[in-house]
């Protein structure tokens, strides 16, 4: 089972954490949070609603996985408290799956931690910030998480349609190397129709 499969649901890492044991001895570093922008004057309200996720780049990810990703979608749904309900939409094998967890902002707007860490046992922290968006185009939005001791990151290229320009996947790419990841980490999915045109 391909390592990168642990960031697309929270809800595996569990299972998938124990067979990926063995295959990580050499995860490049993960960047400190103060190499990583920040979105100025972060706008949740604009930046709910669903994403296509154009882009993946990670310390987890290796370019022979490359035709194996299917395009998935990621939907964030503001509430009154200023949280996101975030659900992950993807098509495994024939069915779809769906995967939401809370994301509550941190002291900095456009930064946030994961609600209700404690009932993911291996998980010791998970921050996530939106590098760069304009909205109603494209964002950047980098992860990171601590389990079982090993730093794990990723950086996702989302777009609300399933086709963004040469010029932000060449942005995307050139951010993904900033943080020290190579051409080898980042993958560009496989636009599909099935599941994620669905909601």
């Amino acid at each position: 089972m391909p390592l990168g499969l642990l960031w697309l649901g929270l809800t595996l890492l569990g299972a998938l954490q124990t067979q990926a044991q063995g295959s990580t001895k050499n995860l490049i570093p993960a960047p400190p949070l103060s190499r990583v922008p920040l979105q100025p004057n972060f706008q949740d309200d604009q930046f709910q609603g669903k994403w296509y996720v154009v882009g993946l780049a990670g310390n987890a990810f290796s370019k022979e996985e490359q035709g194996q990703f299917k395009m998935y979608t990621t939907t964030y749904e503001l509430k009154e408290d200023r949280s996101y309900n975030v659900t992950s939409t993807l098509l495994r094998g024939q069915r779809c799956d769906h995967f939401t967890r809370t994301f509550v902002p941190s002291s900095q707007p456009g930064q946030f931690t994961l609600g209700n860490i404690k009932t993911y046992p291996e998980l010791q922290s998970y921050t996530v910030r939106v590098a760069a968006t304009n909205y109603n185009q494209f964002a950047m939005v980098f992860f990171k998480k601590v389990s079982s001791n090993r730093e794990y990151f990723k950086t996702t290229l989302y777009g609300r349609t399933k086709e963004l320009t040469p010029e932000l996947k060449e942005n995307f790419t050139r951010f993904a190397n900033s943080l020290g990841l190579t051409s080898d980490h980042i993958l560009f999915p496989v636009p599909i129709d099935k599941c994620i045109d669905d909601q």
